[in-house]
C-alpha cells in the first residue's frame, strides 16, 4: 500500500521529508544566474528557497544575486527542520531575507518563484509528481517553480521550470571545461525523466542527438571547450531540436528546451 505523504511534526504541519542538508557555497550559482537573467519577475517579488539545508549559505547567495536585479525582492528560506531554521537566524536580514519552517505547503505563502534545489531527488517518481502538483498549486498567479539538482561543486546542473499548468522547460548548465560528453548530463535529469533515458523515450533521443552533435563539433575543440559546446548546440538546433535562448546563453554552458520535446511518452 502506498504510504501517505509525511507531515513533519509541529504546528505548521509542514509537508515533505527532511533533506540530507548537505550544501556548499556557490553550489547553485548556475541555477541562480539563469533565474536572475531569464525569468520575468513582478515588482517586489516573493521568492521561496525550499529545503536550503543545514547551512543557509545558498539562500543568502540567491538573495544577493536577486537583489542586484530587484532591490525590493523578498526571499524566504524554508526548512522542515526547526534546528536548521534556528541556525539560519544570524544570516537573516528581515524583512527582505527571512527563514521559517515549512515544506511543500510553502508555509502558506504565495510566491512568484520557488527554487527547490536538490530536494526531490530522494522521492520516487510518483511522490515527486505529487510534490510538483502541490508546489505549483501554491504559486502566485504566473508564478514559477524551479525543480533542479546539481553535483556537489555545482559544475553540472539540470532543472525543470514549471508554472501552475505544469512543466514548461528543461535546462542544463555545465562547466564545459570538465564535460566529457553531453550524455553525462543524464545524471542530472529530474526525477520525472531520470528513469526515462532509454531507447524509445524523447529524452534518450535528445542525448543521442547531442552526443552526435558534440562529435561533429570536434574540429572546434582547439578553440576551447566553450566554442565546441556552442557549435554542438547550434548543430542540435539545426537538426530540428527547438533550442531556446541565444548564443550568449549557450556560451555560459546552458541548453534549454521546451518540456514537450523531452516529456515522457
Amino acid at each position: 500500500m502506498k504510504k501517505a505523504p509525511r507531515l513533519a511534526a509541529g504546528r505548521a504541519r509542514a509537508l515533505g521529508l527532511p533533506t540530507r542538508g548537505t550544501t556548499n557555497p556557490n553550489r547553485l550559482r548556475r541555477m541562480d544566474r539563469w533565474l536572475v537573467d531569464t525569468l520575468p519577475l513582478p515588482p517586489a517579488p516573493l521568492v521561496v528557497d525550499l529545503g536550503y539545508g543545514a547551512s543557509p549559505v545558498t539562500t543568502v547567495e540567491l538573495y544577493g544575486r536577486l537583489r542586484s536585479r530587484c532591490p525590493d525582492v523578498r526571499v524566504v528560506g524554508l526548512e522542515l527542520d526547526a534546528e536548521r531554521v534556528a541556525a539560519a537566524a544570524d544570516a537573516a536580514e528581515p524583512p527582505a531575507l527571512t527563514f521559517r519552517r515549512g515544506g511543500f505547503e510553502l508555509a502558506g505563502l504565495r510566491p512568484a518563484v520557488v527554487r527547490a534545489a536538490n530536494v526531490l531527488r530522494q522521492y520516487d517518481e510518483a511522490a515527486a509528481a505529487d510534490a510538483w502538483r502541490t508546489l505549483c498549486g501554491g504559486l502566485a498567479p504566473d508564478g514559477v517553480l524551479i525543480d533542479g539538482t546539481c553535483d556537489e561543486l555545482g559544475r553540472v546542473g539540470g532543472w525543470v521550470t514549471l508554472g501552475p499548468e505544469g512543466p514548461r522547460t528543461l535546462t542544463f548548465a555545465v562547466r564545459v571545461a570538465s564535460l566529457d560528453r553531453p550524455s553525462t548530463l543524464a545524471e542530472r535529469l529530474p526525477k520525472a525523466l531520470i528513469h526515462r533515458n532509454v531507447p524509445g523515450e524523447r529524452v534518450h533521443a535528445l542525448f543521442v542527438a547531442f552526443d552526435a552533435a558534440w562529435d561533429a563539433a570536434a574540429p572546434m575543440a582547439p578553440f576551447g571547450p566553450r566554442q565546441r559546446w556552442v557549435d554542438a548546440v547550434s548543430r542540435l538546433a539545426a537538426d530540428g531540436w527547438p533550442v531556446l535562448g541565444d548564443r550568449r546563453r549557450w556560451r555560459l554552458g546552458e541548453l534549454t528546451l521546451p518540456w514537450a520535446c523531452v516529456a515522457p511518452l
